[in-house]
């Protein structure tokens, strides 16, 4: 991503392009381009983009483990081993954004196997990060997930480090938001990023800067230059609004007060209260708004094959884990029912003695409250 310098708000248009040859060589994220979800053709627009906008999240609750690819452990190439300064920055940065009070943990492990992110610190092929859930169940476990092409030791390279991660938690670039009103010079925008040290073709230039988003797929209405998912640009690359046609935009350095804002609403602090739990032959009411999570306990008195199963016209994801609230789930199974019109559902042998988690993440209901999940 771009450097976070903040800049005054009265800086000239020459004063600015003179910023702008002192940053030349700025490299930037450069996101690999992702399979958009295919959904039924006929399906309701509003129902649709929903689906596509949450749909990488990862259930709250969920233990994310990273590791770190290592030439002389692992069958990779020596350049996507990192050095130790580099891995302490990934470290503090995955802490950075636990300390908001999120309901994710981060767990550092040291095979690529157990990894739901995999990390390289490949020199050559720039910083980068799939999408929250996306790469589980798309990409081998000898592949990386995210990788760092600079050092991370800089301020620009604690911000980046931010900012992948951000990008693992599902967060899109902020710059892409539909809603900030930037007019681009799209010929000189082409240019810059068409040169060193970039160098990227029209299509990697249209993805990852002059693309929007759908509207559905941002938090709010607002659009927030702030934001650690934002480049930084130079004014010759903006036609308006003012002021930003003279100033350009420098978001300040960490995370902003909306980055922090979108991981609480999406990954909330979970406490036992946030927990309810489901009993064999009872339904459970959700009431949630799209993006919300119900964490329901299931404690069998007998051992066997139980199915957990939902109800109504709703899009869901569902989760299910073993152990209880205080110690770390294990991933069992999940089933996504989004897009389709049949429920979600898993049938697992439970045992007697056991806590089960089931997470249920609801992407998009005809009306709040109109679906249950029951377990029988």
């Amino acid at each position: 991503m771009g450097s976070k310098k903040a800049r005054p708000t009265n800086q000239t248009a020459s004063t600015a392009r003179g910023y702008c040859a002192e940053k030349a060589g700025r490299k930037f994220c450069d996101m690999p381009e992702m399979a958009t979800r295919q959904l039924p053709p006929d399906m309701d627009p509003r129902r649709a983009s929903f689906v596509i906008g949450l749909s990488d999240m990862w259930v709250n609750g969920t233990v994310v483990h990273y590791c770190f690819f290592e030439h002389s452990k692992h069958d990779s190439p020596s350049s996507w081993t990192g050095n130790a300064a580099d891995k302490r920055q990934v470290r503090k940065s995955f802490q950075a954004w636990k300390d908001l009070g999120i309901g994710l943990e981060f767990v550092e492990v040291t095979s690529p196997d157990e990894a739901d992110i995999r990390i390289g610190f490949d020199q050559n092929e720039g910083s980068w990060s799939y999408l929250g859930t996306y790469p589980i169940n798309r990409l081998a476990s000898s592949q990386r997930t995210m990788n760092f092409g600079w050092s991370l030791t800089t301020r620009h390279g604690q911000d980046t480090a931010l900012h992948e991660i951000g990008h693992a938690l599902a967060a899109k670039h902020e710059h892409q938001n539909p809603f900030s009103g930037i007019a681009w010079n799209r010929q000189a925008v082409y240019e810059y990023f068409s040169g060193p040290p970039n160098n990227w073709d029209e299509a990697k230039i249209g993805h990852n800067i002059l693309n929007s988003l759908n509207e559905s797929e941002v938090e709010g209405s607002t659009w927030d230059g702030d934001s650690i998912m934002h480049y930084e640009f130079h004014a010759d690359l903006i036609e308006g609004p003012p002021p930003y046609d003279s100033t350009g935009i420098h978001p300040a350095d960490g995370l902003s007060a909306k980055d922090k804002a979108w991981a609480k609403r999406f990954y909330p602090s979970l406490k036992k209260k946030d927990y309810v739990e489901l009993r064999p032959f009872e339904s459970e009411v959700i009431q949630l708004a799209a993006g919300e999570q119900i964490n329901l306990l299931i404690k069998p008195k007998v051992s066997r094959k139980y199915t957990m199963q939902s109800f109504g016209e709703s899009d869901v994801i569902m989760v299910l884990f073993e152990g209880d609230s205080g110690g770390e789930p294990v991933y069992l199974q999940a089933d996504d029912d989004s897009g389709t019109d049949s429920n979600a559902k898993i049938t697992q042998r439970l045992m007697k003695g056991k806590t089960y988690v089931l997470r249920v993440r609801l992407y998009y209901a005809t009306a709040t409250g109109e679906t249950a999940v029951m377990l029988w």
